[in-house]
């Protein structure tokens, strides 16, 4: 199937040129999943991000009484990726990434990404910075969200 009408409106791709984006669009695996099925699970070994193309997807992450919440809903209409963090740091997954719907992902492995990027180290410059927006954007929300969690904390201590 001939992907590039569909990354060509990911943001994240955006600024790759045709011939770059030919090439990655080559490394790509399609994955299905079904309603309810997890594509990522959390704790579990990571290597490859996914661009999802078709469906919604949750992303929970799972308490110290292991209790299990939703932090965000991704649609595909939303140009959605996930799993990002893998093709840095290669380590745990830090969510599970639940089917709420079926759906077509796009995954590519951390190996073949790192082959993109040596062979067109622009666009992996790209998608790298990319990829850091939405890591510190992810960040900046958790640390206010700890900051809320902190603030209530210190109010129920004192009353």
């Amino acid at each position: 199937m001939d992907y590039l009408p569909v990354l060509k409106a990911f943001p994240m791709l955006s600024k790759i040129d045709d011939e770059a984006l030919s090439v990655f669009a080559g490394m790509l695996r399609e994955v299905r999943t079904y309603m309810g099925s997890d594509i990522i699970s959390e704790g579990d070994d990571g290597s490859e991000m996914y661009i999802l193309v078709e469906g919604t997807v949750d992303i929970i992450k799972t308490t110290v009484f292991g209790d299990e919440f939703v932090c965000a809903t991704l649609d595909a209409g939303m140009h959605a990726v996930f799993g990002e963090m893998a093709l840095i740091d290669k380590d745990k997954r830090s969510a599970t990434v639940r089917a709420k719907t079926d759906c077509m992902a796009l995954a590519i492995d951390n190996k073949s990404f790192d082959d993109f990027s040596s062979r067109y180290p622009k666009a992996g410059v790209e998608l790298l910075k990319f990829i850091n927006v939405n890591l510190v954007r992810n960040l900046r929300t958790e640390n206010d969200n700890l900051n809320m969690v902190y603030q209530a904390l210190i109010e129920e201590i004192e009353s």
